[in-house]
C-alpha cells in the first residue's frame, strides 16, 4: 500500500462522483460537488467513506438534485458521508465547529461550478486565518481531551492510528496550524511520518476487511509482512517500531508547534514582531523565543559539554531545546571523552533531575540523534514495547518517566546522582533472552564507569539495576512478619556498597519505578508493604532487629456464640478495604471465606490468620472500591450460604483449565521461611483461584497461616504460608503432596 494506491482509489472515486453528477444533469453554475476531509486530501483507505458536500449559491433551487447524485454512488457500493449546504451555511457551520473548519481547508472540486469551489476554498482559508487566535485555544482543548481518553500512539498496546496522540488527526491539525501562518512546522518530517501512518492504515483495513483505525495485537504480524518488513515475529516487531516511531515524531512536532503557538498568542495581535532577544543562560547557551539555542560565542567543536549544558538548561526551565540547535551539535559538536569529566556527569544529573521538563528535551535529543552521543545504550530499548500489559509506556518512555518520578525523591537519599542514573538505566537490559535485571547490570556498570562515577557509585548503580524489583516482589508476595522475609532483602546487598544508603536508594527507585508504571502499581497498600519491609531491613542492617507482632496480640473481633456464628468488621482504606472475620475454627474456613469474596467480586490482596481458643480470626485485604462500601451483612449471608452448601463454589470456579491458558506453576520455596512451608502459585488471574488453593489444602488438613496475592497483568502470583495443624512447617513429603494437590485443583 503506497501513495500511488491512494491516488488510484481517489481517482476512481472522483470519476464515480463526477459521473453521478453528470448523469443527473447537474448545473454548471451556482452548484458544486466538493470533496472534503480525507477524501479532499486524496487519502482514501480501502474502506474509507467518501466525504462530499453539495454546495450551492443562495437562491439556487436544487429540487431533487441531491438524491439523484447520492443514489448512483450508493448503488456502486461506496460508503458516503454527505451534506447539502449553501455557501453562507458552510461559513456558519465552520464558525461554529473548528473540526468542520479544519475539514474544509482541504475542499477539492469534483463536479459542477469550479468557480464556486474556488470561492469556498478562498473564503474558508481567509476565515481560518482571520479567526486563528480564537480557534487555536479551542482546538487545543479538544486535542487534550482526546489524548486523555485515547492515549499515545507510541505507547498504547492497541493503538488508534487516527485519534491517539501522534496519530493522523494530530498530523492533519498540524497542517491546519501551518495554514494559519502563525508558526511553521518541519514539513518534511511531518509528511514522512504522516505517509507512514497512511500506508499502515491501508494495510490495517485490508487485514481487518473493514474500516478501522485500531491495530489489534494479532494484526502486527500480517501488517509487518504486508509492509515488507520480514516474516513472523520479526515482521511484527518491525511493524510496531515503524508505527510507534512515526507516532512519536508527530507527538514531538505537535508539542513543539503548540509551544511556539503559545509564544505567538502571548503577544498582542497588533504587535509588530521584534527581533528575538538572547538571554544568556550558561557558557555558549542562550534563551531565544522560548527555546534554548547557542549564542554567538559557542564553539561546538571545542566544547564537548555544550550538548549536555544546553539540554540541562532547557529541561530545568521547562522550555524547548531548539531542534536545529541539537542537530547542529550532533553534526559539529565534539565527542565526550571516556571517562566523562565530573562536570559532564553533573550536567547529566541536572538534566535527569529537571522533573517534567525532561520529557520534551529528551524527545528532541532522540529525534535529532543527539542521544546517541550521550547514551549509545539507549538504542537497545528505543520504542521497545513492554511484555507486561500493566505498563502504560514503551520501555524507553518508562525510563524517562521513572527519572521524572525519581526527581521528586532525591532529598530522601544521600546519592541523588546514583538514584537518577539508576532510574534511567534500570530496564536497559530488556529486549534480550536473559532476565532483564541480570542482563542490565553489566550494561549499567559499563555506562556508569564511562560517565566517570567513582567505584562506590558504579557499584551502587549496578546493584540498583540488578535488584530494582527486589523490594516490591518480596513485600507483596511474602509474609512481612516472618523474619526470613527481611533476610531475603539484606542478603542481596553486596558488601561493596554502604548497606543503609543502598537500601534508601532501592526504596526510592522502587517507588519511582512503580509510579511510572501505572497508578495501580503504587497504591497506598503496596506502598505500606514496601516501606514497612524497608524499615525492618534497615533496622536489621543497623544491628537493631525490629520486634515482630505476636499473632496473639492482633485484634480479634469478639463473637457472642449465643447470637452469631460469624462476625465481620469492615475498615475502608484509601484504595481498598480490610475485612476481619471471626468464626468458629473449622477445616475449610479460609476456603469458604475466599469463595465468599470471589462470589462477591472482591479481589483478594492478602490474608492473615490466627486462632484463639475455639475461634479463628482472619484479616483480608481486598481490592474493593473504597467508594462502594463492603456490606458486612452481605458477607455474613454469602458465607453462611457457602458454608451450608447452598452455593457450590467448586462448580463455579473449578473444572478444567480453559483452553489456551498456561499451565499453573506450583513451587515450594524452602528459603522463604524457617517456621512455615511457603508455597508459591503462579496461574492465570481468574476469579476463585485463592478459593481453589485453600480448598485443596483444607482437604489435606493443612493450615494456612497467611496468604499473599499479587496480580501482574494477566498472571496471579499467590504465596501461601503453610503449617501442620497445631505444629510447624510441613515435611518434604507433605509439602510435595500439597503442591501436587494445588496443581491438580487449578487444572494442571
Amino acid at each position: 500500500m503506497t501513495a500511488a494506491d491512494r491516488a488510484a482509489r481517489t481517482e476512481a472515486a472522483d470519476a464515480l462522483c463526477a459521473a453521478a453528477y453528470e448523469k443527473c444533469a447537474g448545473p454548471d453554475s451556482g452548484v458544486a460537488l466538493v470533496a472534503v476531509g480525507g477524501y479532499g486530501r486524496g487519502e482514501l483507505a480501502p474502506y474509507s467513506d467518501l466525504d462530499v458536500v453539495l454546495v450551492h449559491d443562495v437562491g439556487v433551487g436544487l429540487a431533487t438534485l441531491a438524491e439523484e447524485v447520492w443514489y448512483p454512488i450508493w448503488d456502486a457500493g461506496a460508503r458516503l458521508d454527505h451534506a447539502v449546504r449553501s455557501l453562507p451555511e458552510m461559513v456558519e457551520a465552520a464558525a461554529a465547529d473548528h473540526r468542520v473548519a479544519s475539514g474544509l481547508l482541504d475542499a477539492r472540486h469534483l463536479a459542477g461550478d469550479p468557480a464556486l469551489t474556488l470561492r469556498l476554498r478562498t473564503t474558508m482559508l481567509a476565515e481560518w486565518r482571520r479567526g486563528a487566535r480564537e480557534r487555536l485555544p479551542e482546538s487545543r482543548r479538544a486535542m487534550r481531551e482526546r489524548h486523555g481518553v485515547i492515549g499515545e500512539l507510541a505507547h498504547r498496546s492497541v493503538p488508534d492510528l487516527k485519534e491517539a496522540a501522534g496519530g493522523l488527526r494530530d498530523a492533519t491539525a498540524l497542517r491546519g496550524v501551518v495554514a494559519t501562518w502563525l508558526v511553521d512546522v518541519p514539513h518534511t518530517d511531518l509528511e514522512r511520518a504522516r505517509q507512514v501512518l497512511l500506508d499502515v492504515r491501508d494495510v490495517v483495513h485490508e487485514v481487518a476487511g473493514r474500516a478501522t483505525d485500531r491495530i489489534a495485537p494479532e494484526t502486527w504480524e500480517p501488517l509487518g509482512e504486508a509492509l515488507g518488513l520480514g516474516v513472523g515475529e520479526v515482521a511484527a516487531t518491525a511493524a510496531q517500531r515503524r508505527v510507534r516511531e512515526a507516532g512519536r515524531l508527530i507527538t514531538h512536532l505537535n508539542r513543539l508547534a503548540w509551544r511556539r503557538i503559545d509564544g505567538v498568542l502571548a503577544r498582542p495581535a497588533s504587535g509588530r514582531a521584534r527581533r528575538p532577544l538572547l538571554e544568556s543562560l550558561a557558557p555558549g547557551v542562550a534563551l531565544s523565543g522560548g527555546e534554548v539555542v547557542l549564542d554567538r560565542r559557542a564553539d561546538p567543536a571545542a566544547d564537548p559539554l555544550l550538548l549536555l549544558r544546553a539540554a540541562a538548561a532547557a529541561a530545568e526551565r521547562g522550555v524547548a531545546l531548539a531542534p536545529s540547535t541539537a542537530a547542529r551539535l550532533v553534526r559539529d559538536g565534539a565527542a565526550l571523552p571516556d571517562p566523562w569529566p565530573e562536570e559532564a556527569r553533573r550536567l547529566l544529573v541536572r538534566l535527569l533531575a529537571a522533573g517534567p521538563g525532561l520529557l520534551e528535551v529528551w524527545e528532541t535529543l532522540e529525534e535529532t540523534g543527539a542521544l546517541r552521543r550521550i547514551l549509545p545504550e539507549w538504542e537497545r530499548v528505543r520504542l521497545l514495547p513492554h511484555a507486561s500489559a500493566i505498563h502504560r509506556f514503551t520501555v524507553d518512555r518508562h525510563l524517562v518517566e521513572t527519572c521524572i518520578e525519581a526527581a521528586a525523591l532525591i532529598r530522601t537519599v544521600g546519592r541523588p546522582d546514583v538514584l537518577l542514573v539508576a532510574a534511567l538505566l534500570h530496564d536497559i537490559g530488556k529486549g534480550g533472552l536473559l532476565e532483564h535485571s541480570v542482563a542490565g547490570e553489566p550494561i549499567a556498570r559499563a555506562a556508569a564507569t564511562r560517565m566517570g562515577f567513582d567505584a562506590e557509585g558504579v557499584d551502587l548503580v549496578a546493584f540498583l539495576v540488578r535488584r530494582h524489583l527486589l523490594l516490591a516482589s518480596v513485600a507483596t508476595t511474602r509474609d512481612p512478619d516472618d523474619p526470613a522475609t527481611v533476610d531475603l532483602i539484606t542478603e542481596h546487598v553486596p558488601p561493596a556498597v554502604p548497606a543503609r544508603e543502598a537500601l534508601a536508594l532501592l526504596l526510592a527507585l522502587t517507588e519511582a519505578d512503580a509510579r511510572a508504571t501505572a497508578p495501580q502499581a503504587w497504591t497506598s497498600w503496596r506502598a505500606g508493604l514496601v516501606r514497612t519491609l524497608a524499615a525492618r531491613a534497615g533496622a536489621v542492617m543497623s544491628g537493631d532487629p525490629p520486634p515482630y507482632p505476636d499473632p496473639r496480640d492482633l485484634r480479634a473481633v469478639p463473637v457472642d456464640p449465643d447470637r452469631d456464628s460469624v462476625a465481620v468488621a469492615v475498615e475502608p482504606g484509601e484504595d481498598g478495604t480490610r475485612v476481619t472475620v471471626t468464626a468458629a475454627d473449622q477445616v475449610g474456613l479460609l476456603a469458604d471465606l475466599a469463595a465468599t469474596f470471589a462470589l462477591l467480586r472482591m479481589p483478594i490482596r492478602s490474608a492473615r490468620v490466627w486462632t484463639h481458643g475455639h475461634w479463628c480470626s482472619s484479616t483480608w485485604e481486598l481490592a474493593a472500591d473504597p467508594l462502594v462500601p463492603v456490606d458486612a451483612a452481605l458477607v455474613r449471608r454469602r458465607y453462611a450460604a457457602v458454608r451450608a452448601g447452598r452455593v457450590d463454589p467448586g462448580a463455579r470456579f473449578g473444572g478444567l483449565r480453559p483452553a489456551g491458558e498456561p499451565e499453573p506453576g506450583v513451587v515450594v520455596r524452602p528459603e522463604a521461611s524457617r517456621r512455615s512451608t511457603v508455597l508459591e502459585v503462579r496461574a492465570a488471574d481468574r476469579p476463585g483461584v485463592v478459593h481453589l488453593v485453600c480448598a485443596a489444602l483444607a482437604r489435606l488438613d493443612v493450615t494456612i497461616a497467611s496468604a499473599h496475592v499479587e496480580t501482574l497483568g494477566p498472571q496471579a502470583v499467590d504465596v501461601f504460608y503453610l503449617r501442620e495443624n497445631a505444629a510447624g512447617a510441613l515435611s518434604e513429603t507433605r509439602a510435595a503432596e500439597a503442591a501436587h494437590a494445588v496443581r491438580e485443583a487449578l487444572g494442571g
